[in-house]
């Protein structure tokens, strides 16, 4: 059978390629993660006030001694951490709202490959880093500083994800 120009591939519910095993396990993590994150996102929407207010309690733990060497280096310097705190709160709107738009991109990507498209690694590719790159921007190079510790977890997995997804891609027929 030729799949020349003017051929048309028919691929009905008997003939249709089946869900390759990897891609399948993949995208059921992926769905997961959105849920994870959605829930992450909410949690840190409407607890900002929570802890706006509760910054100088946080850091007088931190400069007593109160809390341990690990989350002192993973929360970093004092006033590093007011400003991250400071600015997620003024700016909790666009980070949930670009939050919600990077998991629904992954969330449809994700949805689009099970189809075996492969559009959907490129919506899921944006969705990935749409919250990386416009936390960068919204709070500055103090996501990168002191809490960055989370921040660059969080790109080692999506980037974990995306070369598993590139794994993937030779499965995308459509």
């Amino acid at each position: 059978m030729s799949t020349g120009p003017g051929v048309v591939l028919n691929h009905d519910n008997k003939n249709r390629p089946k869900l390759p095993p990897g891609l399948n396990v993949l995208t059921i993590l992926t769905f997961i993660g959105c849920a994870l994150q959605l829930l992450g996102a909410l949690w840190n929407f409407f607890n900002a006030k929570k802890a706006y207010e509760e910054i100088d309690k946080t850091i007088e733990q931190m400069t007593a001694g109160g809390m341990t060497s690990l989350v002192k280096w993973m929360i970093g310097k004092p006033e590093h951490y007011r400003e991250f705190i400071t600015k997620s709160y003024e700016q909790k709107t666009p980070i949930l709202l670009l939050g919600l738009s990077g998991i629904a991109l992954c969330f449809f990507g994700a949805w689009q490959m099970r189809k075996l498209k492969k559009q959907g690694f490129t919506f899921y590719m944006i969705g990935e880093f749409l919250p990386f790159v416009s936390h960068v921007i919204i709070i500055g190079v103090l996501s990168l500083t002191g809490l960055g510790f989370v921040f660059y977890f969080f790109v080692c997995i999506a980037l974990l994800f995306l070369l598993m997804y590139s794994m993937q891609r030779k499965n995308l027929i459509y």
